[in-house]
């Protein structure tokens, strides 16, 4: 069927085995055990219970069968649906999660989910923040929600909600990276984490495209939504509309870009076209007049100054380097 996920069977039947704390938990004897994830009374799934020494990444089933109590994560835990839903409340906000849907949990944000099936199969990325560091610098300097979200994994700070949620399940190429990132892990492939880091990077450089598919909801972050726009509306959106899109006085807006990414908005949509337009550069024979016209320059004069002043050299040369 068009745009049906087909993932692996083999990954399928090995994640779908029910697992020892599963098969308590079917016979009635336990709920979730603590013990398998947190080393204290303290409601947070440590690291080190999951990640064998040395390790930065790896792969778990999701826990079917039971409520999973909220707790907190000292790592980012990015959560796969291979198939199924599984519903999570993220700082107590619902977040249903669908086949081939990805879930992005920074440090410290709270999760709670809610009893699954036994075809309902995730898979929980258990993500050390440093292993991010390859995939942040193959992403570059453009300030997107999924690179604002990493560097806060990186720093441990908040200037976010905590989590990315991306419905992403028709993107062929997004799907194929995520599956050959299990595939991995699963198989214990050799010479892995070289592997593992530029997929991860590869996989991040195409959701930072797919910023449409983020779900939102009105309560949710100012900085996240502004940004969401100037990626949809870098060519010929403006100040005014997004004010009147987030319901926010124009100059109060204008003051809260600037105190949240330390850039005007303007910046922000000149960084954005400035980006698009070296992808273009490298990936199409289009002319630089037609380049500019594409990135919302009506003046080619004008986009040479701005792209000299950015990069050092003019587009004609980026194109050859």
């Amino acid at each position: 069927m068009a745009g049906e996920i087909l993932i692996n069977s083999d990954i399928i039947k090995k994640l779908k085995i029910i697992t020892p704390e599963e098969q308590k938990i079917i016979r009635g004897e336990s709920g979730i055990d603590r013990t398998l994830y947190m080393d204290s009374t303290a409601d947070v799934i440590n690291s080190k219970k999951l990640l064998s020494a040395g390790k930065q990444i790896a792969i778990r089933p999701h826990t079917r069968f039971a409520h999973f109590p909220r707790h907190s994560h000292d790592f980012v835990e990015m959560v796969y649906m291979c198939k199924g839903k599984t519903v999570h409340l993220i700082n107590d906000m619902k977040v249903e999660l669908k086949k081939g849907e990805l879930l992005l949990l920074c440090q410290g944000a709270t999760q709670e989910i809610l009893p699954a099936g036994e075809d309902d199969i995730a898979v929980n990325f258990v993500v050390l923040p440093e292993f991010f560091e390859g995939a942040l610098q193959m992403m570059g300097e453009e300030d997107t929600p999924l690179r604002r979200f990493l560097v806060d994994c990186l720093t441990n700070e908040r200037h976010n909600n905590g989590y990315l949620h991306f419905e992403v399940a028709d993107i062929l190429p997004i799907q194929n990276l995520l599956e050959n990132l299990i595939w991995t892990l699963v198989n214990d492939t050799p010479n892995k984490r070289n592997i593992n880091q530029t997929t991860m990077g590869l996989l991040f450089l195409l959701l930072i495209n797919h910023t449409d598919r983020l779900s939102y909801r009105e309560n949710e972050d100012l900085l996240v939504r502004t940004l969401r726009y100037v990626e949809e509306n870098y060519k010929s959106g403006s100040l005014t509309e997004l004010s009147t899109l987030l319901h926010y006085d124009l100059s109060v807006l204008s003051r809260e870009i600037k105190k949240k990414t330390g850039r005007t908005y303007t910046e922000l949509v000149q960084e954005k076209r400035l980006s698009q337009a070296c992808f273009l550069l490298k990936n199409t024979n289009l002319s630089v007049e037609e380049i500019a016209d594409r990135v919302g320059y009506d003046n080619v004069s004008f986009f040479y100054r701005i792209f000299k002043g950015k990069y050092g050299i003019s587009p004609k040369k980026y194109r050859k380097f």
